[in-house]
């Protein structure tokens, strides 16, 4: 692997342009390999990935060498590794820019782009009004021309959809014209030298790809893992001369973690954000604010503390439609879950989700909590004291934090949404508002003896919770945990172990017992 290191170079923040990184100084890591083992590979592919994932910046390479501009490659894999004696017709659709608002505005977007591209290749179309005329004679025309089979690139595939994801039947009908763009491509075949195809969620090609059979999908591909992103040799290669070893620990911890079935790689956004601020925060949550994911996961009573660890299908991953979206392959396909582990088995391999990193187990979850509870900054005020309970061993004041952050949620809140049925409301509440705080949690802990609620974890101190739904006037939760015996996973490792025993009351909205003991 070739990388481009020098102390003057400037961090490429935003920048999609190949073209522009290599020719102003900017920093960059070589994902040319990947360009060469495609196209000796295949023909048709189809990447999903992450928003702000370097998407873009490799569908702009692949673009600058098939365009066989060599001089930009200098230094660079690619360079002594691809057949430049040869160049071809590029056309390049990119969904990225803009919003679309209807399916008749994204018709006129797509007409556009056609434009453009006839411009580029300097050819010209009799038709300019159907788009799937226009895109088959765009793709013909351009192989007649140049005596060269052609090549298309289509970046963020999805975003009209995901545009209007909110307007159900708006997105259906985007749906449709997209489908049939795409469905140009099918019979084609002679005429086109390699499509590559990229996008946030995977669309199954029974609703978008239809009959594009040979499109070959590498989302989760051992072999591709690490295209987008960057993987720790990478990083240290390359930005290891900005970063203390303090400060490559405190990266690792907020910014990697990300896998697709293969070696973790870094959010390349959030690493360049930090280089520039050199202050640990969530830079890649905070560009794309996730309201349709949160209102969908309280809508469907998902029980959050499940998302430290999710089993899903292959088939689940890659189901994502307008139609019936789940919750778990929206926050695999968004970014907010990844790959932890996978096994193989006799009906395909089966996917362990979780948080990638510290950043987005904390920004999630404060603006899950935030929307459960319809509070603002007084969720940031009571995480502080929080901290400080936990730090200090102050049991009862966590017990009086909870009842204080349940107290000020509003009874509207509870009435328009019939919140009585959600039977993990309160346990989903208290763990997204602890996860918010950024503390050690973990969630359903698996012991020889059964499954902890939850565990939380300050240096020494160990807090054992359980949390229970009252059923009478008894209370249960505390005397549960001392049968149960959960501690006897700790003893010896820490110093101070607390049971915690929290059980809501309906009714009354708001804990109706917090008991505790310290064993």
């Amino acid at each position: 692997m070739h990388y481009t290191k020098n102390m003057d170079k400037r961090l490429p923040i935003g920048i999609s342009s190949f073209e522009k990184i290599r020719r102003e100084g900017y920093y960059y890591i070589d994902k040319t390999p990947f360009i060469a083992k495609l196209v000796s590979e295949g023909t048709y592919y189809f990447l999903s990935r992450p928003r702000r994932f370097g998407k873009s910046l490799f569908v702009d390479t692949l673009k600058q060498a098939f365009l066989g501009r060599r001089e930009l490659f200098e230094g660079l894999y690619l360079y002594e590794h691809w057949d430049w004696s040869e160049s071809y017709p590029v056309i390049h659709i990119d969904f990225g820019g803009g919003v679309v608002q209807d399916a008749k505005d994204l018709v006129r977007w797509i007409l556009f782009k056609l434009r453009q591209n006839q411009s580029q290749l300097k050819i010209t179309c009799e038709e300019r009004e159907d788009y799937r005329n226009y895109f088959e004679e765009l793709i013909v025309k351009s192989a007649e021309t140049y005596g060269k089979q052609v090549v298309v690139l289509i970046d963020e595939y999805d975003k009209p959809i995901l545009d209007r994801i909110e307007e159900r039947e708006k997105a259906r009908e985007i749906r449709e014209v997209l489908k049939s763009l795409y469905s140009v491509l099918k019979p084609l075949d002679s005429y086109l030298k390699f499509v590559f195809i990229t996008g946030v969620t995977k669309f199954s090609k029974v609703s978008l790809f239809s009959g594009l059979n040979q499109l070959q999908d590498i989302t989760l591909s051992s072999k591709y893992a690490t295209i987008c992103g960057y993987t720790q040799e990478e990083l240290e290669a390359v930005f290891g001369e900005l970063l203390t070893k303090e400060e490559l620990q405190g990266v690792r911890c907020w910014y990697n973690g990300y896998s697709f079935c293969g070696e973790p790689v870094y959010n390349p956004f959030d690493v360049l954000l930090y280089l520039s601020d050199r202050e640990f925060r969530p830079y890649w949550f905070e560009t794309g604010t996730p309201s349709f994911l949160v209102k969908l996961l309280f809508e469907r009573r998902f029980y959050l503390p499940e998302m430290e660890e999710i089993i899903a299908s292959e088939n689940l991953l890659s189901s994502f439609d307008v139609d019936f979206i789940e919750p778990e392959v929206l926050l695999f396909q968004a970014g907010y879950l990844t790959i932890r582990r996978f096994e193989p088995t006799l009906k395909g391999p089966v996917y362990y989700l979780g948080y990638p990193n510290k950043e987005v187990r904390v920004a999630l979850n404060e603006s899950l909590v935030r929307y459960y509870t319809q509070q603002g900054g007084s969720i940031e005020r009571l995480g502080h004291r929080v901290r400080k309970a936990f730090d200090a061993g102050k049991v009862e004041e966590f017990g009086e934090i909870l009842k204080n952050l349940f107290a000020s949620i509003p009874y509207e809140w509870y009435r328009r949404n019939n919140l009585s049925e959600y039977e993990g409301y309160y346990a989903s509440v208290v763990y997204s508002f602890l996860a918010g705080t950024g503390l050690d949690l973990v969630a359903e802990d698996y012991t020889s003896r059964g499954r902890i609620d939850l565990v939380v974890r300050v240096d020494e101190k160990v807090y054992i919770i359980e949390f229970k739904v009252m059923d009478g006037d008894k209370a249960r939760a505390l005397e549960e945990l001392k049968k149960k015996g959960y501690e006897g996973k700790y003893r010896g490792r820490v110093s101070e172990i607390y049971l915690v025993g929290i059980e809501f009351d309906p009714e009354e909205r708001n804990i109706k017992t917090f008991e505790w003991e310290r064993i």
